[in-house]
This record gives structure tokens, C-alpha cells and sequence, in this order.
């Protein structure tokens, strides 16, 4: 192929893939030429320029090539022998970690960026594996070996993990930081398994100086992927370089997978990262409205929506951010203000999804307990305020922690009407501000409830 020939390929690729996206990774590409085999070789700046454009556009590019020379087999990318100036990286990967380098055979996850210390939110539940990651990340001596990262979806595994690898870049450039998942490591051994290219693979994961491996579950049962990450495990452990692996349980009980993978994850420090609780989603929340603040700053908030969502969506982080992420856009759209009502309408769905189901009569029944009066006069018609009280503060909870409309609410307390219930939510609402006892009971109420 000409270099003629290479220019009017890459005309076509620009109507194909756009001007912003042709000026960051098609246009760097220079073609060095064709081999008797069947490879077409380009010349990239940086490792992970060709890295993701093999990923993201080599398909692309090997059709389009086809088109001319049916012949060509693959691609390859190599960086450029006198690049050793630092070229300038497109703004959306600006300072990746280090990639590795071997013509785009084995190339690291891409990082987010929007997953750093600085956006991490730190409570109870996650702050021994915030510390931890926090000591990986300055780049000193090695203290622990491995660091593991474990909990459900969904709850900062792999934040963390990005966090370190963007931090370890700032504070230690010289470092070859690799960043892949477990599926990921398969494919890429799998791949040079069938290209005969074994010894390269081996050469490239042994020469790094931090390994960080997201979801090692994920080889559990693929045995000849769990022996070449065992070796590989020994041969940095032995180097003492850094490893960082991340799993959704501990490595004890993850199921096939090799009880000497296990024994070796369990030999540094092994880190439980919690099911989130009320205060850690408020905070969560509360930088969510920062941040979304900038963005639709003609948008105001209602008080008590974020305590409403902390309650109510207790699964994971990405739900809770999701859901934010759509009652923005949403009162964007129709240009209102966000309320409880209309965050009860916009969310109606992950409410439900999200509930357990607390039923009223629950409630009632715990909070008529608490409160150490009967049932029946809770219900009743008396309006005494030892009764009237906790017959508020259980309307209060049945409207925070059910999706009952106002008018089933009411219909269980004594076929009581609707806007009486909504005095007493509103009641309520201005007491838990007021009053610190009253804050205390529905906290502990609250927590009882959802046990």
C-alpha cells in the first residue's frame, strides 16, 4: 500500500468517524508499510494511542485497507523511534498510566478520569479501603502484598482501583502502572496463546512495575489462565513489585478458583468495602449536587429530597448515582424544580426496584412499640398527643420508606383522609429539625426497619 493510497483510506475513515475523532487518533498514524505476511505497520506516538485505536477503530481500519489489498491479514503499531518528546495526548486521556508497550498486544483499560481520590466519598462502610488504597498509591516501599479490594457492585472497588493508578502516575511517572480486568488478562493470553506469542506475554506482565487486576473472579474455573496469573503473581511477588486485585468476595470464597491463588491473595491485606449506610449515601448525594449544581445551576432542590433518596435507594453507589444523574435531566427537561413530588414521579421505577418491602402495618407496628403504646390506639380515633405523636411519626415513615400513594396511607389509619396524612409528614419533617429527640427516634426506627 502507498502512502497515496493510505491518504485516501484515511478520507474515508474521517467521514466515518468524525473530524474530533479523526484528529485524535486516525491522524496520528503514519504508515511504515506492508510485510510479505500480510501486516500493515503504523508508526504511533504513544503506546496507548495505538493501543486504542487497535481496540476502538483496527477493525475499521483493516476493512477499509481490505477494500484495496484483500491480502492484509492484521495491523500493527509501534511507537515511533523518535518519539522520545512527550506528544500531545488527546484532552479526553490525559495522563493515562503507563501502557505497555509491545505493538499493541497486550493494551491496558483505558482509565476514567472522573474516578480519582478527590471524587471519592469516604464513610464508615469504605474508610480502611480508602486508607489502604490511599498507602499503595504514594509509590513508596512495598508494605502489603497483595492489596485486595472486595465487596458488591456497585460499592468503589473499582473507583478505588482507578484512583490509585491516576495518583501513582502523578507522584511516580517512572513507573510502568498496568491496569486491566481479569477478562481482559484472559483474552490477552488466550490471544497470545494463538499467535505463538507466549514468551512475549510473559515478558510484558513480569515487567511491570504495578499489576492491578479488576474482578479476579472472573478466571475462577479457566484453569490455564489461573496457572499463567499464579506465575505471574510469584515472579512480581518475588520482584517486590506491587499487585492490586479487586473481587466481588473475599478470595476464600470465591468458588473455583485454585486454593494456591487463594492462599497467595490472602497473604497481604484483604479489604472489605461495605454495603453503603444512610450517612455515607447522603454524602454521596450531597458532592452529586455539587457537581450536577455547575452544570444545571437554574435548577433548585427541594429540602429533604436527598434525605428521601439516601432512605429509600440503599443498594449500591451506582444506582444511587444514576438515579441523580436522571432526576437532573428530567427537571431539566420540563423545567421544574426538583421536589419530592416530582422526584417520586421521575423515580418511580428505581424506588420500587430498590425497596425492600416494608409494609405499613410493619411500620405501625414498630413504631407503636417503640413508643410503648397499643396498636389499636395508635389506629384509633383519639388525638391525645401521646397517641398523636406516633401515629405522625409512623405516617411520616410510611411515606418515606413505602411508594403508598397519601390516600392508602390514610385509609390504614383508621380510613383517615389524605391531607391529614400530609400534615403529619410535614409536621413531623419540621420537628426532626427542631427537635433532637425526635430526630434520634426516627433514626433508630429507621434503622430498625430496614434490618
Amino acid at each position: 500500500m502507498t502512502q497515496e493510497q493510505w491518504g485516501e483510506l484515511k478520507k474515508e475513515l474521517l467521514k466515518t468517524v468524525g473530524s474530533h475523532n479523526y484528529k485524535n487518533w486516525i491522524e496520528p498514524l503514519e504508515l511504515n508499510g506492508v510485510s510479505d505476511d500480510g501486516v500493515a505497520t503504523f508508526s504511533v506516538p504513544t503506546s496507548f494511542l495505538g493501543n486504542y485505536v487497535s481496540r476502538e477503530y483496527g477493525d475499521l481500519i483493516q476493512y477499509q485497507i481490505r477494500s484495496l489489498l484483500p491480502e492484509i491479514r492484521r495491523l500493527r503499531f509501534q511507537v515511533a523511534a523518535n518519539s522520545a518528546a512527550k506528544p500531545k495526548v488527546p484532552a479526553s486521556t490525559t495522563s493515562q498510566p503507563a501502557m505497555i508497550q509491545n505493538d499493541g498486544l497486550m493494551p491496558a483499560a483505558p482509565l476514567d478520569e472522573r474516578f480519582t481520590f478527590d471524587t471519592f466519598v469516604v464513610g464508615k462502610p469504605n474508610e480502611l479501603a480508602h486508607a489502604a488504597a490511599k498507602r499503595v498509591a504514594e509509590g513508596g516501599p512495598v508494605t502489603f502484598n497483595p492489596l485486595f479490594l472486595y465487596g458488591g457492585v456497585g460499592l468503589g472497588k473499582t473507583h478505588l482501583m482507578h484512583a490509585i493508578a491516576w495518583e501513582l502516575q502523578a507522584r511516580r511517572p517512572d513507573l510502568n502502572v498496568v491496569y486491566l480486568s481479569a477478562e481482559q488478562f484472559m483474552y490477552r493470553f488466550v490471544q497470545a496463546l494463538r499467535d505463538r506469542k507466549m514468551m512475549d506475554f510473559k515478558q510484558v506482565f513480569r515487567s511491570v512495575d504495578v499489576l492491578m487486576v479488576d474482578d479476579v473472579q472472573f478466571i475462577a474455573g479457566k484453569d490455564s489462565t489461573q496457572e499463567e496469573f499464579f506465575h505471574t503473581f510469584n515472579a512480581l511477588v518475588d520482584q517486590n513489585k506491587q499487585i492490586i486485585i479487586s473481587g466481588d468476595r473475599a478470595p476464600g470464597e470465591i468458588e473455583n478458583l485454585e486454593n494456591r491463588i487463594k492462599s497467595r491473595l490472602q497473604c497481604g491485606l484483604v479489604v472489605d468495602l461495605h454495603p453503603t449506610d444512610y450517612e455515607l449515601r447522603l454524602g454521596i448525594l450531597q458532592s452529586k449536587v455539587e457537581t450536577f449544581g455547575q452544570q444545571y445551576p437554574e435548577l433548585e432542590m427541594s429540602q429533604g429530597v436527598l434525605e428521601f433518596l439516601a432512605h429509600r435507594i440503599s443498594t449500591n453507589v451506582r444506582v444511587l448515582e444514576g438515579a441523580m444523574t436522571r432526576l437532573y435531566a428530567f427537571a431539566s427537561l420540563v423545567k421544574q424544580p426538583i421536589t419530592l413530588e416530582l422526584t417520586q414521579d421521575c423515580l418511580a421505577d428505581v424506588l420500587r426496584a430498590s425497596e425492600r418491602k416494608i409494609s405499613i402495618e410493619e411500620i405501625q407496628r414498630k413504631v407503636s412499640d417503640h413508643f410503648n403504646i397499643r396498636l389499636s390506639d395508635m389506629i384509633g380515633p383519639k388525638r391525645v398527643r401521646n397517641f398523636a405523636r406516633p401515629r405522625q411519626v409512623a405516617m411520616y415513615l410510611c411515606k418515606q420508606m413505602t411508594s403508598r400513594s397519601l390516600p392508602e396511607i390514610g385509609r390504614c389509619f383508621g380510613g383517615r383522609d389524605h391531607t391529614t396524612v400530609m400534615h403529619g409528614v410535614k409536621r413531623i419533617e419540621e420537628l426532626r429539625a427542631q427537635d433532637g429527640q425526635i430526630a434520634e427516634d426516627l433514626e433508630l426506627l429507621r434503622r430498625t426497619l430496614e434490618s
